[in-house]
């Protein structure tokens, strides 16, 4: 399956909820508010859904490296705008590192 497919879609967005999740974790304090822990449930519901669809056709290995990939750098880059996180030439070159690798492994599969 070298070119672009709907599976492909559907691990995008599934690396998107894993974002949403993995930022929501920080609003719930501790799953102790109502609705921001119903929301970052709902995210990691529907994250985890549609990565178990798309690892029936692609490589195991490669769909969850490109699902944590997408939450890595999405979690990173919102955590530097919505949490003052640091931000160095380092860890923007780990961050192009991460998406390079998700690159290809997207091309091998």
């Amino acid at each position: 399956m070298k070119g672009f497919s709907m599976v492909w879609f559907l691990l995008i967005i599934a690396g998107l909820f894993e974002t949403a999740w993995a930022l929501g974790l920080k609003y719930t304090e501790g799953f102790t508010r109502l609705w921001p822990s119903v929301g970052t449930l709902i995210a990691m519901t529907a994250s985890f859904l549609l990565l178990a669809h798309c690892m029936k056709t692609l490589p195991v290995g490669t769909a969850y490296a490109v699902w944590t990939g997408i939450g890595i750098v999405g979690t990173v880059v919102l955590g530097i705008f919505l949490f003052n996180e640091p931000l160095s030439w380092p860890r923007i070159l780990f961050l192009l590192m991460i998406l390079g690798g998700i690159a290809g492994l997207k091309w091998l599969a």
